[in-house]
């Protein structure tokens, strides 16, 4: 697969000013309420109406979705309000389904796109189709395994594609849902320009106070567009009632969002620094993250030398660690100076934890 530029076409012939903004419920629960929330969300900047109508849920036992009928609810709201549909496929039975009710977008969910072998038989359902086809990010961050799945349906000749960054799995508790892990967007965004990014806040936050903040990284590192859950009564959905928000805060969301406009040269160059800086701060807050792992290990490093009355400094440790790190600094273009002044600061710091320990 190659980067073009009419990988872009299907979005640009939108003709938007804004980025593209998908909305709706997580779930469709009834066509009430499908259709109060798309006509809330009518003459805004809201051009995609989504709606999850099958769920896949990580225990049995849970709302998995209406099913099919779900489908005409969604047929009506386009009718009555103008908006274009959205909805998850997951097989090959969802994919001839959406397309009989002509739905115009179906993206693939992250539990789809970890298989290859779901991958493709969702390519092979839709081959030739000229539905727009958006594919989310796998569970795990693997870049391969995102870019594969779109590789697959890009082979099947579906030239209207797009990416979804939802966020990834970790084991590790944060305040995130779903890690962002920025860089692996980045990465993908620097390998397919063209290839339209969107990014879904909810999924990512997992809480809606954390909505706003994510939207803006997003377009702070020129993503394309939007998908956010929304609910008129949110805190009583069937699914995902945490991150979803209300039609009207969306459009306040829509409305505060800072986006960046190229009209001459002064402002390209103003955006493109803007993009770089936001990348600097995805790298920075990774870097943060990650010392803040290291200090964790080396507290319990410390619980263990307490235990076993074992002293904090171990010289010999320490001189293989930096030995080590000056030459994958080298590797990386990174002067020796610099490496011994980053690892001395980090090495003191974990003396500093591990006598906390030790001496409590």
């Amino acid at each position: 697969m190659e980067n073009k530029p009419q990988m872009r076409e299907w979005l640009n012939d939108f003709g938007l000013s804004h980025p593209l903004v998908i909305g709706g419920p997580c779930s469709a629960e009834t066509e009430e309420q499908v259709l109060k929330i798309a006509h809330e969300l009518k003459d805004t900047d809201v051009t995609v109406l989504r709606a999850g109508i099958w769920k896949p849920r990580t225990r049995p036992g849970m709302f998995e979705g209406v099913g099919a009928i779900g489908l005409k609810w969604l047929q009506k709201a386009k009718e009555e309000t103008g908006l274009l549909t959205a909805t998850e496929v997951a097989n090959a039975v969802h994919v001839k389904l959406a397309v009989e009710h002509d739905i115009d977008i179906l993206w693939i969910g992250a539990r789809s796109t970890v298989s290859p072998f779901i991958m493709q038989e969702i390519a092979d359902a839709l081959e030739g189709t000229d539905k727009i086809v958006l594919v989310k990010n796998p569970v795990n961050p693997d870049l391969a395994l995102w870019l594969g799945g779109v590789e697959r349906l890009y082979t099947a000749n579906i030239k209207k594609l797009g990416l979804i960054h939802r966020g990834f799995s970790s084991y590790e508790k944060s305040k995130y849902r779903n890690n962002p892990e920025w860089q692996i967007a980045v990465e993908a965004q620097n390998k397919f320009p063209d290839l339209p990014m969107i990014c879904d806040p909810s999924h990512i936050a997992g809480r809606r106070d954390l909505i706003f903040d994510i939207c803006q990284m997003a377009l702070d590192l020129n993503f394309d567009g939007l998908m956010v859950e929304s609910h008129f009564d949110p805190d009583n959905a069937w699914s995902d009632a945490a991150q979803q928000v209300t039609p009207t805060r969306l459009v306040e969301i829509m409305k505060e969002l800072k986006i960046r406009k190229e009209t001459d040269q002064e402002e390209a160059y103003t955006a493109t620094l803007n993009t770089l800086r936001a990348q600097i701060d995805v790298a920075d807050q990774t870097i943060l993250d990650t010392l803040g792992k290291r200090m964790k290990v080396a507290e319990e490093i410390g619980s263990l030398k307490k235990s076993k009355n074992v002293a904090v400094l171990q010289n010999k440790r320490w001189n293989e660690i930096l030995g080590k790190m000056i030459l994958e600094g080298q590797d990386r273009n990174l002067s020796e100076e610099f490496i011994l002044k980053i690892f001395k600061a980090i090495h003191q710091e974990s003396i500093n934890h591990q006598e906390q320990i030790v001496n409590n």
